[in-house]
């Protein structure tokens, strides 16, 4: 199974597979996904042109043989273990921001901390969190 990911190109396959779950990548969570690229440290040093390239890039690979599971194994490959928390609350961060969670991208969620290896007690604090940010007045 070709991989190859680099670690940010994991986390924008997480964030950018989550939006997309459900069918509609609302723009909420396109403008969420690319504020996340612009502004945090796990992407320092990273081309935002390439953003564009890189979503199409994982439509691609989803669309393969087996592919949410070759999504799943390669996002896990290329995370080192100080980065799979990371995707996990990114991914929960894009889910949260159109203030509502879908069941789609809950199972999402659910699929991608399995693979990753994260404790439910994380991922609910981390998921938590996401939503917390979210919330409106």
């Amino acid at each position: 199974m070709p991989s190859n990911l680099t670690p940010q190109e994991a986390l924008i396959y997480a964030m950018v597979t989550t939006s997309a779950t459900d069918n509609q990548m609302s723009d909420t969570e396109l403008k969420r996904i690319g504020t996340i690229v612009k502004e945090l440290p796990a992407f320092d040093g990273f081309d935002e042109s390439t953003l564009v390239q890189h979503a199409q890039a994982c439509g691609q690979l989803m669309s393969g043989p087996d592919g949410l599971n070759s999504l799943l194994d390669a996002i896990a490959e290329a995370l080192p273990e100080n980065l799979r928390e990371t995707a996990y609350v990114l991914s929960c961060e894009v889910a949260a921001s159109d203030e509502v969670m879908r069941p789609e991208e809950r199972r999402f969620l659910d699929l991608l901390a399995r693979r990753l290896g994260l404790s439910r007690l994380t991922c609910a604090a981390l998921a938590r969190a996401a939503v917390a940010r979210h919330q409106r007045p």
